[in-house]
């Protein structure tokens, strides 16, 4: 005989860009639905008891608590529920796996509170459950930074000695990706920085941080393992830490963009339309987009406008394409120049730079190409290139061969399936 599913998933509203159907797929054989409603339907919904089993998310984590005939200890002392589990006789238990997700991300980073003086941007609910778990680790001092609070943002000159920063405000979620809630300036001392956005996965608070060579960790892992916990809770059984950090790679793989970049007329859009063909995503060209915002031919803005304009366009163009995620996204050669254009590749992208020979290259169409040699280009934008680079392939005079390396580089099987 079959055995049902258990019926879970995710009330909550709005719920459009959640990946936590994903996630769960990944975790268990169990049915996990989006459930978006208004907030007069939450009691009528839990009581009507359609359901073995919820996460919940804003801004319902405190709405469910009434409903509730048991409340877990860390969900009480963080004073909202997340999870939500109905018992064989119709009891409904709540929990908040975010402690544990938070715990988590912590010690995979590497990041010790205990003695320390820890800073948290922001007063909401994921802010308690930072003080909580920063207080059960042994901080010596924690200070909430909210807008109009006693500690706030006019006045950050109080706590230049903070040892670890915790940002759990929206600043520099998509879609407003680039925005920092602070300069890190303002706290010279860091030991660590830890940022529980995960979309883009590199904030501009994380990459601040990477940039000052301070230990970093963005919201990601936190948001698998509290995941992890929850389908623990659904369904009874442990789950191996091993397993946590195969969602996290898979994530990771289908969520990050591939960019790439190399001179000009090394062939990057060719290998980048077939990248994406192979791995069912969307291809995007930065000079075709260019030229769609601008009106005219690439050709036309240098004489017109003058590189200048070019490179303000490029810019503009790849900070709406790098907030996107899973494309595969093919350069201009000279996009690498820009130090903000190199900071746009990291936000929610692999980098992969694509090498041909120079005497290989085409030049045809290529304003800079028809006035540099290659060589003068190369060695103008090698530093560059080198250390935008999370991988390199070498192209090959097959392109179904440049394809194969690509696809090995990048961590994925011929076929597009990613590597065990």
């Amino acid at each position: 005989m079959k055995t049902k599913k258990l019926r879970t998933g995710l009330i909550g509203n709005p719920l459009g860009h959640s990946w936590s159907p994903e996630i769960h797929a990944l975790l268990g054989d169990y049915e996990y639905r989006l459930m978006p409603m208004e907030e007069e339907a939450v009691g009528p919904f839990l009581a009507a008891g359609d359901f073995d089993a919820l996460n919940v998310t804003i801004p319902y984590k405190k709405t469910v608590m009434p409903f509730l005939d048991s409340i877990s200890d860390e969900a009480r002392r963080i004073g909202s529920v997340n999870t939500v589990v109905r018992d064989g006789s119709g009891c409904l238990h709540g929990y908040n796996t975010d402690y544990a997700g938070f715990s988590y991300m912590l010690d995979r980073a590497g990041i010790a509170l205990g003695g320390r003086k820890v800073v948290i941007l922001g007063s909401g609910g994921a802010s308690v459950t930072a003080r909580c778990v920063s207080g059960d680790r042994g901080a010596a001092q924690i200070v909430v930074i909210s807008r109009s609070g006693e500690d706030n943002y006019t006045n950050l000159e109080r706590h230049r000695d903070a040892d670890v920063l915790i940002n759990t405000t929206p600043v520099g979620m998509f879609p407003k990706n680039g925005e920092s809630p602070v300069s890190l300036d303002c706290f010279p001392g860091l030991s660590a920085v830890v940022d529980m956005i995960y979309n883009p996965e590199r904030t501009a608070l994380i990459l601040d941080a990477e940039e000052r060579g301070i230990p970093c960790t963005s919201g990601l892992p936190m948001l698998v393992a509290q995941a992890v916990r929850a389908s623990e809770l659904f369904t009874g059984e442990s789950i191996p830490a091993e397993r946590v950090e195969e969602v996290i790679r898979a994530l990771q793989r289908s969520k990050r963009n591939i960019v790439l970049i190399g001179m000009p007329g090394c062939g990057k859009s060719t290998l980048g339309k077939k990248l994406a063909a192979r791995l069912g995503r969307r291809f995007a060209d930065l000079d075709a987009e260019i030229v769609r915002s601008a009106g005219k031919s690439i050709p036309d803005i240098f004489r017109e406008d003058g590189e200048a304009r070019f490179r303000d366009l490029e810019t503009e163009a790849l900070r709406e394409l790098t907030k996107q995620s899973g494309i595969v996204l093919a350069t201009g050669g000279g996009a690498v120049i820009r130090a903000e254009n190199r900071r746009l590749f990291r936000e929610n992208g692999t980098t992969l730079l694509l090498m041909r020979p120079l005497s290989e290259l085409a030049r045809g169409g290529r304003p800079l190409s028809q006035t540099h040699t290659p060589e003068e280009l190369w060695e103008a934008r090698r530093e560059f290139y080198l250390s935008a680079a999370d991988v390199t392939v070498e192209s090959a005079p097959d392109p179904e061969d440049t394809l194969r390396r690509a696809l090995e580089a990048l961590g994925f099987e011929a076929d597009g399936r990613a590597e065990p």
